[in-house]
């Protein structure tokens, strides 16, 4: 609940009491203060709420929330201050180049805040103990606590930045400055310590309070992992919703990514029940709710917890009720299932931290990752279940029991991350490697695994190329299902390659050849270097190699032989088998598995609708007859299914190690339980 400035005095909060018990909300997170106060704060430049008066409506609602057994977290804000304020303390404002203060664009006489500035470090400090000492809270947690996205350029950041590092601030008109990468690095720990100063500051006031500012889709990579990994118990993710060319399945991405960094902390997904637009602002608007209800639930059935916020304590239109209603029941009725559960998958795609450019601030979750989102997308419509691993987080121990590894691009890998892909290939693990995945940087540039994908680097990445085509190998399982081609699109970046003596080579490059004048495009021989190297290994392995960006020419084109040529790589790297789950139909689901002792839970989001790639939702197109197969472990010969939303069992069929079941119809969500 973020309060605004009228808000207090006026709003309903039977309404909102009603509808924490409707929604079984297990906690709430209200706006306590930081740019405004809602509670009678005793600080000075801490501004209460014109109509306070001598009412506290941050410390209602937690009242109430605490007579419903709930949690509390209070959010704060100090991203801004007014004019009082920044006239007492101008060592607290953002400023420009130029040294101006950096009014806020939206709100006139109001200022952003410098983020390495004491209002942050000692002002929202005190802030955050005064609220822990006057209130039953558990945790606080802070929003837009970055504030500025650039630099601030105040004398006091300059002197500490010249201290630390011997660099004076780099310019934003001169992104060639040496200073950006140590001001990169700087801000990280600089900000990584306020946390654990925020952290250590609640805790000394009551021990089992936690802060925990909130964090983008990309968690903490911008963050000094070692600072901080002990002081987030859970992680907050702030995405609220998805816009521009979003597809439908962001919120399963995000819980997917969350577990692949972070495999031990639990993750909420902070979705908003208006339309959420990084330039478009409609602050009081109402997603459509069948966008609401889906966002919600792929988010859950992922692993990223049910949030809802909601901007302004009025209602001026009531449409979102419902739907959150609804998707938080559908999580309270499987929740006791899903979260006794692991969740498991053959297959997982390396999850590799974007470069970070020359400018210091974050890498959004807007951040362009076309090599990801294609590889991504083939897997979610060949309906292959899939985990994330990040890079950072790679071990033995994490691939243990993951039969394929997707590696859909990604230069520079570890030498010690190198070395596990290699023991790991060694024990018997598959490998699918594209474009320049393991390539090395500047100098000796080669392909670090080339060795075990079975190919050699004999020309640099070459692009952007037009009229690329590939010429198929007839029979080869990683051609299959091109009847009646003989050759595909190809890339528009593309890797020179030659395969050692035990590969096979399923796809090779046509040699380029013009796009225009339309009398000279045609071929003028078909037998180039190799496009899709595959080797089987000693070990049982199988690797795949593909010579060019085919995730980020499949996202941007959307040519459906690349998608195929995905799901075709990583079937055959499988070893000929299918995974251990199949969901059989037409239509996009994605699908998530989990098992436990002799049980195993395959949830199922229904996709499909013509918003999927853009947009908000418009409507919920029920899926019918779908068909889920799961290979059983050796032995078992009879098992029981239930459906858990429907509240009902259905016919399994045992035959040759597999249970198969026939879901008539799939609205929006459902899962299916296996017991034996």
């Amino acid at each position: 609940m973020t309060f605004t400035d009228d808000d207090p005095g006026t709003f309903d909060l039977d309404f909102w009491v009603d509808l924490m018990k409707r929604t079984r909300s297990n906690a709430l997170c209200v706006s306590a203060g930081g740019y405004m106060a809602f509670y009678p704060t005793q600080l000075p430049y801490h501004r209460r709420s014109a109509n306070l008066g001598d009412g506290d409506a941050f410390g209602d609602l937690v009242a109430e929330a605490r007579a419903l057994g709930m949690h509390v977290m209070a959010r704060v804000d100090p991203h801004a201050i007014r004019a009082d304020a920044a006239q007492a303390h101008p060592e607290w404002l953002a400023r420009d180049e130029d040294g101006n203060a950096i009014e806020h664009s939206s709100m006139p006489g109001v200022y952003w805040t410098d983020p390495f500035s004491t209002y942050l470090t000692e002002h929202i400090t005190e802030i955050a103990q005064e609220i822990t000492r006057e209130y039953d809270v558990d945790a606080l947690f802070a929003n837009r606590w970055e504030t500025v996205k650039g630099v601030s350029y105040s004398e006091p950041v300059a002197r500490r930045f010249h201290a630390d590092t011997g660099y004076h601030l780099p310019r934003a008109s001169d992104l060639e400055d040496p200073a950006w990468p140590a001001y990169s690095a700087w801000r990280s720990h600089r900000f990584s310590e306020l946390v654990g100063r925020w952290d250590d500051a609640v805790r000394s006031v009551k021990p089992h309070v936690r802060f925990m500012p909130n964090r983008s889709a990309s968690l903490t990579r911008d963050l000094v992992r070692e600072l901080i990994e002990d002081r987030y118990p859970m992680f907050v993710i702030d995405k609220q919703g998805r816009w521009d060319d979003e597809p439908a399945w962001i919120p399963g991405q995000i819980g997917k990514r969350a577990r692949g960094l972070w495999p031990d902390r639990p993750a909420a997904l902070l979705a908003s029940v208006g339309t959420e637009d990084h330039v478009l602002r409609w602050k009081d608007s109402v997603t459509n709710p069948h966008e609401l209800r889906s966002f919600v639930v792929d988010g859950f059935a992922q692993g990223a917890r049910p949030w809802f916020s909601k901007f302004k304590a009025d209602l001026f239109d009531h449409r979102w009720v419902e739907p959150i209603v609804e998707a938080f029941d559908w999580h309270a009725r499987t929740e006791h299932l899903l979260e006794g559960l692991t969740v498991t998958a053959d297959v997982a795609l390396l999850d590799c931290r974007a470069p970070l450019g020359p400018t210091p601030w974050q890498l959004s979750d807007r951040h362009p990752r076309a090599h990801e989102d294609g590889v991504y997308q083939a897997l979610i419509e060949a309906r292959i279940p899939f985990e994330y691993i990040a890079d950072e987080t790679l071990t033995a121990e994490r691939l243990e029991g993951i039969r394929v590894l997707v590696l859909h691009s990604g230069s520079d890998l570890d030498p010690e991350h190198v070395q596990i892909l290699e023991d790991y290939v060694a024990r018997g693990g598959s490998i699918v490697a594209a474009y320049d995945a393991s390539l090395t940087g500047q100098s000796d540039r080669r392909l670090a695994l080339g060795e075990t994908l079975g190919v050699r680097l004999v020309e640099d990445v070459r692009g952007p190329v037009k009229n690329n085509y590939i010429t198929l190998t007839p029979g080869h399982p990683v051609s299959a299902g091109y009847d009646g081609a003989t050759r595909i699109v190809g890339g528009t970046r593309v890797l020179g390659v030659e395969a050692v003596d035990d590969t096979e080579v399923a796809f090779r490059f046509i040699p380029d050849y013009p796009d225009l004048p339309m009398e000279e495009v045609y071929p003028r021989s078909f037998d180039g270097p190799p496009a899709v190297v595959t080797r089987e290994h000693e070990t049982g392995a199988r690797t795949v190699y593909i010579a060019f960006n085919i995730g980020e020419v499949y996202w941007q084109a959307l040519q459906s032989d690349h998608g195929r040529l995905i799901a075709n790589a990583v079937r055959w790297a499988l070893g000929g088998t299918s995974p251990r789950v199949e969901v059989n139909g037409c239509g996009l689901i994605d699908i998530a598995v989990r098992e436990g002792q002799d049980q195993l839970a395959v949830s199922l989001v229904n996709l499909n609708h013509p918003m999927a790639m853009r947009g908000q939702r418009h409507e919920t197109v029920a899926l019918v007859d779908q068909t889920i197969v799961v290979r059983l472990p050796a032995g078992v010969s009879s098992v029981t299914a239930r459906l858990v939303l429907a509240d009902q069992e259905i016919e399994a069929t045992v035959t040759g190690g597999l249970a198969t079941m026939r879901l008539e119809r799939l609205d929006l969500f459902e899962t299916v339980h296996l017991v034996w």
